[in-house]
């Protein structure tokens, strides 16, 4: 388990060996959700973090630690996933995290108000600790409970 995570390096492929697509088109997704290639995201379904929240958006990276923690924080009961999808559409950053936490977007985060396939699910890739989950649960909590978990969807 990674102690540090690796959190703004983009992944050198972005794709698995039976997909070479482009970098700058590779994008991953975190989740519990056991989904096939060839699936789609869309919006308009419950948040992965936030279950009473109907998501305007698909969220994705090009950062695999950021698909990673995504997948280890999201709600539900399957085992955490990272998925290589292709939008159908455009993109565009990320505001809950570039313009709010990161400006510049050095996290590589975006997000799309149209559908993303899933081309290909990442299995190799390392997971946090207990101790780091447990931190960051505990810096959303705090957000939460101060007012300060805005989400911009």
């Amino acid at each position: 388990m990674a102690d540090t995570p690796e959190r703004f390096r983009v992944h050198e492929s972005g794709a698995s060996q039976e997909h070479s697509l482009r970098s700058d088109q590779s994008y991953f997704h975190g989740t519990k959700a056991d989904l096939r290639v060839g699936d789609f995201l869309s919006p308009g379904y419950r948040s992965n973090y936030r279950p009473e929240h109907i998501s305007n958006y698909v969220y994705m990276t090009k950062v695999l630690d950021g698909a990673v923690l995504a997948a280890e924080m999201a709600v539900g009961e399957g085992r955490p996933r990272v998925y290589i999808v292709q939008p159908t559409g455009s993109v565009e950053d990320d505001p809950n995290v570039t313009d709010k936490k990161f400006p510049g977007n050095p996290t590589h985060s975006y997000r799309s108000a149209e559908p993303v396939r899933i081309v290909d699910e990442m299995t190799e890739w390392v997971g946090h600790s207990p101790e780091y989950l447990s931190r960051f649960r505990e810096g959303l909590e705090k957000l939460r409970q101060t007012g300060n978990a805005v989400l911009y969807d």
